[in-house]
Formats: C-alpha cells, structure tokens, sequence
C-alpha cells in the first residue's frame, strides 16, 4: 500500500490524478475499465482528470466507466440517482462517452429483480476484462462503496440497506432527508478487490478516524475500508487533515519519497 499525504485537498487530488493515469496506462493495446466512485471525495480528482484530458495528457474517448454502486428506488433520470451523477461530474468533465458508463440497475423494487440486476452487473463487469483503476472514497464509519460495517469481505455486487448515519451523510444531496432511499446495489469488497489498481482519496478531519481504522487497524468487518490493506496495489491520497490520525505517518512520507538520489 502507497500512503501519499498531500498539504491540501487540491495537491491530494493531483497526486490521485497521477495514480489514476498511471494504473490506466498499464492498458495499453485494449480499451481501460476505470471504476467510478461518487460523493465529495473524487470531485477534485475529476477535476485533475479533466485538465489532464485539456492538456492533452490524458483521453478517456476509448474508457470504460464501471459505477460502484446506485440507490434503489430513485426514478429513472432523477438528478441524484449516481447515473445521472456520473453523467454530470465524470463523463461531462473528462470526456467519457455516456454510452460507456455502466451503472447498475436499481430500477426494481422486488428483491428477486435486483439480485438479478447484481448479477448481470458482476457479469458486465467481467465481460469489460475487470477494472484496470477503482476509484474510491471513504465513509465516516469505514464503508467502502455502500458496504456498510458488517459486510462481508469476500461480497460480491448486492441489494444492502444503508446504515442511519450513510442516510444522514447524504441527506444533504437531497430536498428532505427523508428522501434519502433506504436501499442500494454496491458492488461488493470482494468485486472490488479484483481491480487491478485501487485509488482512494480522502480529505479533511472528518474522515480521519476512518482512515486511521481502515490503513493501521485490524482487518475486520466492521471497518470495511480495511480490505485496502489486502490488495496489492492499494494508492490512498490524503490531506494533511484526513492523514490526522496515523501512528506511522512518517514511514509513508519516506516511502513515499523514493529511493534516494545516487
């Protein structure tokens, strides 16, 4: 696992930039699957991506953008569904073709019909060839994606329900909090542990218990953040704020640093 602590949330968003595009040029020769996260987290990382892109650093025409999750219940074209979401703050932003994005089906209000839809998500996800890059943020209690504190590790994409504090953190997306749906589809730990690179970004001291808990502690269900710790090739960028909390702190600046000069 790479730490990288930048002083602010725009240093750390460029920083995630650069991890982004160097996991994505490993897919050299066939179109790159990049996972798409929402939430406040990566909104500076689209940024990045999306002045890569100006600069002519970057092209996203040939990209395939993999959702993580979406609300179940939200009609279809609603400003909040992570569809829509998606449409505005990635693929308006960096270029991606709307006929690329794949978000999964939430459309269904039995429980039959949306574990059908996880499932046909798992086989999309797999017949793109998996994801080269997953972006990703962090919940204030250590949710990855919507997997909520008792999921297990080894999850595949499913229905779950949001936990009371999730509902509240997003409530202000929303015109009353109790429009905040009470059910999702999220690809699961497990289908997120298969991509081959994972970015994840947080800032600000309000995520610094849940990244101290998800890099320094115990692997553990009930901080499902946790699994970054079990994948290889796990990038996590961080203000100084959201990097509060590290006991080995100094250790990742070093790393961080490189070999030293000869």
């Amino acid at each position: 696992m790479q730490v990288i602590v930048a002083p602010s949330p725009e240093a750390s968003a460029a920083d995630a930039a650069d991890a982004v595009l160097a996991g994505l040029a490993r897919a050299a020769g066939r179109d790159p699957v990049l996972g798409l996260a929402t939430g406040s987290s990566p909104l500076g990382l689209y940024r990045e991506l999306g002045r890569a892109v100006d600069a002519g650093r970057a092209d996203f025409s040939r990209t395939h953008g993999v959702a993580l999750d979406e609300y179940v219940g939200l009609p279809a074209g609603h400003p909040e569904g992570y569809r829509q979401v998606l449409l505005r703050e990635v693929c308006d932003v960096i270029g991606l073709a709307p006929d690329r994005l794949a978000v999964p089906d939430g459309s269904a209000t039995d429980e039959e019909s949306l574990e059908a839809a996880a499932a046909a998500y798992e086989a999309r996800i797999a017949g793109l060839g998996g994801v080269d890059v997953q972006i990703l943020g962090i919940g204030a209690n250590g949710h990855l994606g919507f997997n909520e504190p008792g999921s297990a590790l080894t999850s595949r994409t499913r229905v779950k329900r949001l936990s009371e504090r999730t509902r509240r953190d997003n409530a202000r997306f929303f015109t009353d909090a109790d429009d905040v749906p009470t059910h999702c589809l999220t690809q699961g730990l497990g289908t997120i542990l298969q991509a081959r690179r994972l970015v994840l970004v947080a800032t600000g001291d309000g995520k610094a218990d849940a990244v101290a808990a998800a890099l320094e502690g115990p692997l553990s269900a009930s901080v499902p953040a946790s699994v970054l710790q079990w994948h290889a090739d796990t990038v996590v960028c961080l203000d100084e704020a959201a990097a509060a909390g590290l006991r080995n702190r100094q250790y990742y600046d070093d790393s961080a640093a490189g070999l030293p000069a000869p």
